[in-house]
């Protein structure tokens, strides 16, 4: 998949659970053709972005729907957590310091190379 290809994937991914523009099939579609560190990076940076955001409530709420939805998710999810471009990326950057274009833009390009 071209790095174009895959940058907007990722950031459909991100900004359908973080404004609430998929429903929770359609998310989980998504989510399970993803890779499984960029489903782990995207779902952290998330969590971590809206840990004290008023709106943490709805959007967090969208990430349960897609877990709960398939228990192949949680499967995803730690094995996402333990790829190594995950243990690069927070080694090298913090979740809370990056936007949303510029997260999936860093992830993407590290994950195609």
């Amino acid at each position: 998949m071209s790095f174009e290809r895959a940058n907007a994937a990722a950031m459909r991914i991100l900004s359908g659970l973080e404004e609430g523009t998929m429903s929770a099939a359609q998310s989980h579609e998504l989510v399970s053709d993803a890779d499984p560190a960029l489903v782990y990076l995207i779902f952290t940076w998330i969590r971590r972005r809206y840990a004290d955001h008023p709106n943490a409530d709805a959007v967090v709420g969208r990430l349960l729907a897609v877990i709960e939805r398939d228990p192949k998710v949680t499967q995803k999810l730690k094995e996402g957590q333990e790829d190594p471009v995950v243990a690069w990326f927070e080694e090298e950057h913090s979740y809370r310091d990056l936007g949303a274009k510029e997260f999936i833009e860093l992830v993407v390009d590290k994950l195609e190379s």
